[in-house]
């Protein structure tokens, strides 16, 4: 059974795609980057951008009844690996070990020219 998961807590979808799906044991969430959920602005600089994406994912996976540490696996999208080492230590507040499994890409490019984007894929069993 496929459940589409939806906050008003985090942006809505720019795009015809789901905040999260609901799937058997797991919970796919799509893509997060750095929108205000009350202002629909983008925040500005890498770590306002970092902590409100972590927000973002924390506001669906509530939503589905979850939190970061049900995790299993993190993609992280940097517009510069210059900014990983500020990613990195902003990411580790919001989580507690045992760490998800992590990807973390440098793109030439990412939705409204943001610096950040993060999706999760979380266990929920």
């Amino acid at each position: 059974m496929v459940n589409a998961i939806q906050t008003d807590k985090a942006p809505a979808a720019i795009g015809p795609y789901s905040q999260a799906i609901e799937a058997g044991d797991f919970v796919y969430v799509s893509g997060q980057i750095p929108i205000n959920p009350e202002t629909s602005e983008v925040v500005e600089g890498i770590e306002k951008q970092t902590e409100q994406v972590l927000k973002n994912l924390q506001a669906i996976l509530a939503e589905a009844g979850t939190d970061f540490s049900s995790v299993v696996k993190f993609t992280i999208y940097l517009a510069s690996m210059d900014h990983f080492s500020t990613v990195n230590e902003i990411y580790g507040n919001f989580l507690t070990e045992p760490y998800p499994a992590r990807a973390t890409v440098e793109v030439s490019r990412l939705p409204k020219d943001v610096l950040v984007e993060m999706d999760v894929i979380a266990y929920t069993k």
